[in-house]
């Protein structure tokens, strides 16, 4: 069984469609082998990171450099809404 073909079991087996489930597998081998390349670790080591992503994804898990950030202690929003920044008074 190819690599290919053991990713899209799995894939299939965390629910996807068979054709999804393919699909998914296809870009998982693609995106650990540019990981690979950008961050110089082995390409198993990025296949390896991405599927615990995947598998926490699929548990409802969000990992801790995706979570949101904080709310404000203040309770407003840290974002600027367009057009709500102060102006600074008109001078006479």
């Amino acid at each position: 069984m190819t690599e290919h073909e053991q990713l899209t079991r799995l894939c299939e087996e965390l629910g996807a469609a068979r054709a999804q489930a393919e699909t998914m597998a296809a870009q998982l081998l693609k995106r650990a082998g540019q990981l690979a390349g950008e961050r110089g670790i082995t390409r198993e080591a990025a296949l390896k990171r991405l599927l615990d992503l995947v598998v926490q994804g699929r548990a409802g898990q969000v990992p801790a450099e995706f979570a949101p950030p904080p709310p404000n202690p203040g309770g407003g929003s840290q974002i600027p809404v367009k057009g709500s920044a102060r102006r600074p008074p008109a001078e006479d």
